[in-house]
C-alpha cells in the first residue's frame, strides 16, 4: 500500500463530514463469505439459473436447496470482520452518512450500522410472492423443501433481487440520493461491473465527491473515477485508517 496515498486519505477522512461507503463482495471475504464471480466465485460451484426469478416460480423446490444450502446453512454463521466494524465505528463518529451496499450477507446489520441501502436485499427476510408479506427467516421453518406463507400459504422466496427482477424503486433512489450528497465517497471490495449498482459512484463524481477505492485489484472505477487508489485488503486498510482518525 502507498503510504503516501494513505495520508492523503487519511486526512480526507478526518475532514470528511458526510461521507458515503458502497460495498461489494470483496469486503466479506474474510467473513468466510466467497465472491459471486471470479474463479473461485459462487457461480463455478452453482448454477446461477437458480437464482432467476422465472426459474424460482416454475422450480421452486430445485432453487430453495441451493438457497438454504447457500444462504442458510454455509453462510449464516458469518460474522462482521474489521472492514465491517470500522464502518460502524465510522458512523458512530457521525462521519459516514449511509453505507450502500450490493452484498445481501446482512454483515453491515450485524455490525450495527443504521443508515444501511441494501441495494439487493438481503437474506434475513423472505417474502411472500403472493401477498408480498415479509418474515424473518426465523419466523418460517426453513427445514420443508419449499415454504410457504403464514399468511396466504403463497410462495416464499429471500427478501434479495433475483436476476430478471427490478431494484426496490425506494432503495434505489435513496441510495441515488445518499451519492449525490456525499463529500467523500469509499469504493469498498468491488468490481464495478454489476448493473445499475455500477451507476453509483459515478453519480457521486458527479456531484463533486472525492472518491476513494480500497480494492484488492483494479476495477472498473479505478482509472476513470478514482481519486484515490489503496490496494489491499479492505479489513486491514479500513480499520488502520478509521483507527488513526484524529
Amino acid at each position: 500500500m502507498n503510504n503516501e496515498n494513505f495520508n492523503k486519505v487519511l486526512k480526507i477522512i478526518s475532514k470528511s463530514k458526510q461521507i458515503v461507503a458502497f460495498t461489494g463482495a470483496g469486503i466479506s471475504v474474510s467473513s468466510g463469505i466467497p465472491s459471486f464471480r471470479g474463479d473461485e466465485g459462487i457461480w463455478k460451484k452453482y448454477n446461477p439459473e437458480n437464482l432467476e426469478i422465472n426459474f424460482f416460480l416454475n422450480n421452486p423446490k430445485s432453487s430453495w436447496n441451493v438457497i438454504k444450502e447457500l444462504f442458510y446453512n454455509k453462510f449464516a454463521n458469518a460474522n462482521p470482520n474489521p472492514a465491517h466494524i470500522a464502518l460502524f465505528h465510522l458512523e458512530r463518529s457521525r462521519k459516514l452518512r449511509s453505507i450502500i451496499t450490493q452484498n445481501i450477507d446482512n454483515l453491515h446489520f450485524l455490525a450495527g450500522n443504521k443508515n444501511i441501502f441494501e441495494f439487493h436485499g438481503n437474506s434475513r427476510e423472505l417474502v411472500c410472492m403472493n401477498c408480498k408479506t415479509i418474515f424473518l427467516k426465523e419466523q418460517i421453518n426453513l427445514s420443508q423443501e419449499i415454504p410457504f406463507c403464514l399468511k396466504c400459504k403463497g410462495l416464499l422466496k429471500p427478501n434479495f433481487t433475483f436476476f430478471g427482477e427490478d431494484i426496490n424503486t425506494k432503495v434505489y433512489n435513496g441510495a441515488m440520493r445518499e451519492a449525490q450528497m456525499a463529500d467523500t465517497f469509499l469504493i469498498i471490495g468491488t468490481s464495478g461491473k454489476v448493473m445499475p449498482a455500477s451507476i453509483i459512484p459515478h453519480t457521486a463524481k458527479e456531484h463533486g465527491s472525492i472518491i476513494i477505492e480500497i480494492n484488492k485489484g483494479k476495477s472498473t472505477f479505478t482509472d476513470s473515477i478514482t481519486d484515490f487508489y489503496l490496494e489491499g485488503q479492505a479489513e486491514k486498510i479500513l480499520y488502520e485508517l478509521v483507527n488513526n482518525i484524529k
